[in-house]
């Protein structure tokens, strides 16, 4: 066995005893393979060491291990131990330990794999789930907000018992959309709801369900479409921004080449988190994207800013890995791809060294929009670079282009011509 113990409890190596004893190597091996630092790898053996003592005083066996049996010992015996030695307390430190167990052990086949409850509300989700992005095509993050809502509805109204659409009644769609409605705090963003519910129902209607009344109750908050100007930065802070960059320290690499994906490509953070290796042809001087919110791949040149920055990245900071994503985890799990929530939080942190007051990444597809029009492009190709569907969604930005305003703008009453 590797010559690694916990002295968390006793001078007993509870690792070595039943019921862990056969495993605690593949639970190791687990841990060095995704980098944990040398403190955290200690501490998640001392959870590990005072389970298993815990476990052995009840005389339970390996096999009784699942994750209400985790739930027990984090829940009960914590809260009034009186093992030996110091004892973790931090949630977070126990729920992440003890759920590597319960990876491994399964992987190995030692205990059950995990119990899903089925019901006919997550069946019925399932389902639902599958028609739109199979029939619909919608993309994941829209199937999970529709998912959500339209389960809280089932759930309010069915609970674990059989769904029967019929027994839907219009004032009880009505109260759960007001219920819902207080989570938002725009309009818009209501309007999520409705779209979800009606979306829903349509899907209800095409299995030959008359739930046609129940899609009439909903109607969409007031929300003028285009009333408000898209939010850019100005010259002088983007020249801010670029001027922060190229600073030594922690991870900046990583931030200066996602600050100029979204700055010079106008790309949302979801798709510079999947940018893989091989999307990158650096003698055509092209980047693809695949799978985008518009659900297709586009190919989009390189600027050499943003070449460059991405180049630096991966010469001098970017981990060992064999994950072919661009942007991966500095931290544990070392060397497992980014995800739109990293690359958001490096953006407000460049937004912040810079010091600029904003924190929303998307602000750079407007600027990058702005930019554009104020270089002579038209609307037409700022819905190309953007990669709008609909050149409806690009509107919006031609309350940014003055150089065509002032065309068409009249004169003040009363002022000279």
């Amino acid at each position: 066995m590797v010559n690694t113990r916990s002295s968390t409890h006793s001078s007993i190596d509870w690792l070595a005893k039943e019921p862990f004893a056969t495993h605690i190597d593949a639970y190791m091996l687990f841990l060095a393979n995704r980098s944990y630092a040398a403190n955290t790898f200690s501490n998640y053996l001392g959870v590990v060491s005072h389970f298993a003592q815990w476990m052995h005083s009840r005389r339970l066996r390996l096999q009784s291990i699942d994750e209400a049996l985790v739930a027990q010992f984090i829940d009960k015996h914590l809260p009034r131990c009186h093992c030996s030695g110091p004892v973790q307390r931090d949630r977070r430190t126990l729920s992440a330990a003890l759920g590597h167990l319960l990876a491994v052990l399964r992987a190995e086949g030692a205990i059950a794999p995990a119990t899903v409850k089925l019901t006919p509300v997550s069946d019925e989700l399932s389902r639902y789930d599958a028609y739109m992005a199979h029939v619909r095509g919608l993309a994941p993050k829209t199937r999970e907000m529709a998912v959500r809502i339209v389960g809280r509805l089932l759930t309010s109204r069915f609970g674990d018992a059989a769904i029967d659409i019929a027994a839907i009644a219009p004032d009880q769609v009505r109260d759960f959309f007001t219920q819902q409605a207080k989570l938002y705090s725009k309009p818009a963003s209501a309007g999520t709801v409705i779209a979800s519910l009606r979306g829903y129902f349509r899907y209800r209607v095409s299995l030959g369900d008359a739930v046609q009344g129940l899609i009439g109750v909903l109607s969409y908050p007031a929300n003028w479409q285009l009333s408000s100007l898209p939010k850019t930065l100005t010259t002088e802070e983007v020249g801010k921004l670029v001027g922060s960059l190229g600073k030594s320290g922690r991870s900046l690499r990583r931030a200066d080449a996602i600050v100029r994906c979204a700055l010079d490509l106008g790309l949302r953070s979801a798709e510079i988190a999947h940018i893989r290796l091989d999307d990158i042809d650096w003698r055509a001087g092209t980047i693809t994207l695949h799978h985008t919110k518009g659900r297709r791949d586009d190919a989009l040149p390189l600027p050499a800013t943003t070449g460059a920055a991405i180049a630096a990245y991966l010469e001098q900071e970017r981990p060992r890995t064999r994950n072919r994503a661009v942007f991966v985890r500095h931290h544990t799990p070392r060397g497992e791809p980014v995800g739109p929530d990293l690359v958001r939080k490096a953006i407000r942190q460049a937004f912040a060294r810079a010091g600029l007051p904003y924190t929303r990444s998307h602000l750079l597809r407007h600027t990058m929009a702005n930019r554009l029009l104020a270089g002579g492009a038209s609307l037409k190709e700022v819905a190309d670079v953007l990669r709008h569907r609909s050149l409806n969604t690009t509107m919006i930005y031609a309350k940014l282009d003055s150089r065509k305003l002032t065309a068409v703008a009249l004169p003040w009453p009363g002022s000279a011509a």
